[in-house]
């Protein structure tokens, strides 16, 4: 896997994602009961329909009014959404940022930060095994602008609502998934190039099991 000295920032370039589906045979009754906190993941690669489903489930546009998946108080939209790939197929290792209204992923740098990523979070090898990782990260202005600093609160509970959306996803796509809380917040932030404005709030690997 490639270090940080090795990684390459990359211009803007957008991958287009498959279409989410909006419709499956799995009953949200079903994926509420089986879903359990997986950290043991085959090396069996995910797809990107997989990707974009996942991604779709946490933070996707779901009517014309650019209403989302998950709630937010306010409307306000308080999270970012990023994708760290390892084994992706159709997708280069490394670093992207999820553009909900073009449901397009934006590469930000290329190499497998997995390793890296993994160091940054107590050495949890669940984040090694995964084929990708799921960042959720919070711009609080966002909704402190409004809410003062209750906002940090509501953008705390949007970020649990689009965390859930995509554990629930993971189970109806036969994958597994596990939530991560334990990180320095610091070296997360620099590996994955967010902004001085971006709190990271959650990993959460995900892969075969």
């Amino acid at each position: 896997m490639a270090t940080v000295a090795q990684k390459m920032e990359l211009p803007a370039t957008s991958i287009k994602l498959p279409a989410a589906r909006l419709d499956s045979t799995v009953s949200l009754e079903k994926v509420l009961c089986a879903r359990r906190s997986i950290r043991e993941f085959t090396a069996q690669p995910l797809e990107l329909s997989q990707v974009s489903q996942l991604a779709w489930a946490a933070q996707g546009l779901t009517g014309p009014e650019a209403h989302r998946t998950a709630p937010s108080a306010g409307g306000l939209y308080a999270l970012e959404l990023y994708i760290i790939a390892g084994k992706v197929n159709g997708l280069l290792a490394g670093v992207y940022r999820y553009d909900l209204l073009s449901h397009e992923l934006v590469s930000l740098l290329t190499a497998d930060m997995r390793l890296e990523l993994s160091r940054a979070a107590l050495d949890q090898t669940s984040i090694t095994q995964a084929a990708a990782i799921f960042a959720i990260s919070a711009v609080y202005e966002r909704i402190s602008s409004k809410y003062g600093d209750r906002g940090i609160r509501y953008a705390h509970m949007e970020a649990g609502h689009a965390a859930q959306n995509l554990l629930l996803q993971a189970v109806a796509l036969g994958l597994g998934a596990v939530l991560v809380g334990a990180f320095n917040d610091g070296k997360v932030k620099r590996l994955l190039n967010l902004s001085k404005q971006e709190t990271p709030l959650y990993l959460i690997p995900v892969g075969k099991p």
